[in-house]
């Protein structure tokens, strides 16, 4: 797919989002537990967005190769991080025959938004290293946040129906399984975070290869 057809995401600048305030200090928890030496210390993201998670991670001894299909994304991460390897793409490119395979591969926010989730889930298993981990989060879904949702009057602004760009797939936990069990991953296990979990803002799968 033409990367310039998925290309409309925008960014108001190069900095952290409010979300990263409840994924980052997870994701940091959970790649330190992978206790990979620091050689091994290699980590692709898939779906850089505007470079504000890729440098964090590099801050703490990552070597962060990352895409995005965001033009204007990847236009803020080069401005503000010159110095990192982040580069125009999606999860519909043959990435791993670009940049190989890695330890560890990073997605927030990501799988939501995604027109073909087979495919990117194909495309996620394919750069990760035999061994290696994969750690997706996407806004979490399940009953009793749902009903949440409805009884206050949120359900509409929940699903982003006049987000241009927004969400289009709405993940629960065991769809999300079903996803990645599918692609070939295993051991997959879920974090939840953001508020207590019945009503948890976000979800972190962590899937083996």
């Amino acid at each position: 797919m033409d990367t310039a057809e998925i290309s409309g995401y925008r960014y108001a600048d190069a900095g952290l989002n409010h979300s990263h305030g409840y994924l980052l200090p997870a994701v940091f928890r959970l790649l330190d537990g992978l206790n990979l030496p620091p050689d091994r210390r290699r980590l692709f993201e898939l779906g850089c967005g505007n470079g504000s998670v890729a440098h964090q991670l590099t801050l703490r001894g990552w070597q962060v190769t990352g895409v995005d299909p965001s033009a204007q994304g990847i236009g803020a991460a080069n401005a503000a991080y010159p110095e990192l390897a982040l580069y125009p793409g999606s999860a519909y490119d043959d990435l791993a025959g670009r940049y190989g395979r890695f330890p560890a591969v990073l997605s927030l926010e990501v799988v939501e938004h995604v027109y073909f989730p087979r495919q990117y889930a194909a495309t996620l298993f394919s750069l990760v290293e035999g061994g290696g981990t994969a750690i997706v989060s996407t806004p979490y879904h399940g009953y009793w946040k749902n009903l949440a949702l409805a009884l206050s009057g949120k359900m509409d602004a929940h699903f982003t129906a006049l987000w241009d760009h927004g969400h289009i797939k709405f993940w629960s936990m065991k769809t999300l399984s079903l996803l990645l069990e599918e692609a070939g991953f295993r051991d997959i296990r879920f974090e939840r975070v953001g508020r207590v979990p019945a009503l948890a803002k976000a979800m972190i799968a962590v899937a083996r290869k």
